[in-house]
């Protein structure tokens, strides 16, 4: 797993989020950005700009990476449209020092251009609905760890246990885990759920409450951030296995009954 530099501190968490999302499916598909360009239209340094925070990647770029990616792309770009209507503003001053051209490297004819609200009249409506889908259950997701653009474990938030409600992704924040069993079941008071089905990538309350079960029963899912990354699909398999449920890395019905007990 790379070490990757900190994501610049002036990029919106939307564009932030963006990037998080494509380092973890680089890593995921075990490409180096060399292998990256010789499989897509986009050259290494294009990738590493891509990657690093510095340059807004095409739409077809993350549809690329989606794909090599083994991720769905629609929800990834749903999420690029979100940032992309906020990079103009965050991107870092000065850039990459190179023109629009040098910084995507596909041929012309592949690019799209740019949706506005005047052809898109919906896209506003569309976008304030696209935020709250993403935030409860973006399929693909990164754990917020130092190297992953995020904030460092030494400088996470945490907080107390808040109850179910709408989930606000907050990068670098983690939630206390204040297990304790009612009515015979284990609760950390983040959720009740017992059917939701979380995998990689998923990100909501019901993340948080597997993560503070999972470190309760001795499994630690790294920070507790409801975010499922690597570390928690880890800790559920070891779960799993422990328990002699179906190894999957997922947590569904039967994994949250083993869970709850």
């Amino acid at each position: 797993m790379p070490r990757w530099k900190e994501l610049p501190g002036s990029l919106d968490d939307r564009a932030r989020q963006l990037v998080v999302q494509m380092r973890l499916l680089k890593d995921r598909s075990g490409l180096s950005t060399t292998s990256l360009a010789a499989k897509t239209a986009y050259s290494r340094s294009s990738w590493a700009r891509y990657l690093n925070g510095t340059a807004l990647p095409p739409r077809r770029a993350v549809a690329e990476l989606a794909r090599l990616g083994g991720a769905d792309a629609t929800r990834l770009l749903v999420l690029h449209e979100l940032a992309e209507a906020t990079w103009a503003r965050t991107e870092p001053a000065g850039g990459d020092g190179g023109s629009p051209a040098d910084r995507d490297c596909a041929p012309a004819s592949t690019e799209e251009p740019r949706r506005t609200s005047r052809r898109f009249p919906w896209a506003a409506a569309v976008g304030a609905t696209a935020v709250t889908v993403l935030l409860v259950g973006l399929v693909v997701a990164a754990p917020w760890e130092e190297g992953h653009g995020g904030a460092s474990r030494t400088s996470r938030t945490s907080v107390r246990p808040t109850g179910t409600g709408v989930y606000s992704y907050q990068p670098g924040r983690t939630y206390d885990c204040a297990v304790r069993r009612e009515r015979g079941l284990l609760r950390a008071g983040h959720s009740d759920s017992r059917v939701a089905v979380l995998q990689s990538g998923s990100t909501s309350w019901d993340v948080v409450e597997a993560q503070c079960l999972l470190r309760h029963h001795g499994f630690s899912p790294g920070p507790v951030d409801g975010i499922f990354g690597e570390l928690t699909e880890r800790a559920v398999q070891r779960f799993q296995e422990k328990r002699g449920l179906v190894v999957d890395g997922k947590v569904g019905p039967h994994t949250w009954g083993a869970l709850r007990r």
